[in-house]
């Protein structure tokens, strides 16, 4: 049974998208095909921006001692919302949309948000420095 349900669920995916596409053709023409360049666009865009960061982000996330699940996390849902813009359709980009607007903090857990900050916890490599202010007199 469950499997049948979700055989008909991505059997009426494509075919409400058609239906859609069809309907806001009809109605709006011309403006529909811009509407779909450019969200392709956009989702081209955004996938070669998250390839081009992806390494920065995940060595940042490391570097931070966060978790490096919530960087792929993050990554991951870019890119799958950077598909999901390619493909022509209005379902799948409000789909996109929604993906784009769940909030990821790279670098940091729960737990860390609400401790000291990290310049508090830091040690310096050498324990004979003397912190404080310089103020030079002549």
């Amino acid at each position: 049974m469950m499997r049948f349900l979700i055989g008909l669920i991505l059997l009426a995916f494509p075919i409400a998208e058609i239906w859609l596409l069809i309907a806001l053709g009809q109605h709006y023409g011309l403006w529909l095909l811009l509407y779909l360049v450019g969200t392709g666009w956009l989702g081209l865009q955004l996938i070669r921006e998250e390839k081009a960061l992806f390494s920065g982000r995940m060595m940042q996330t490391l570097s931070a001692g966060g978790s490096p699940a919530k960087a792929i996390f993050g990554s991951a849902r870019n890119i799958i919302a950077g598909i999901l813009l390619i493909v022509p359709g209005v379902i799948t980009d409000v789909v996109a949309t929604i993906l784009l607007l769940i909030p990821v903090k790279h670098g940091q857990t729960a737990n860390e948000q609400f401790s000291e900050p990290a310049y508090y916890a830091d040690k310096a490599a050498n324990d004979d420095v003397i912190e404080g202010e310089f103020r030079r007199e002549d």
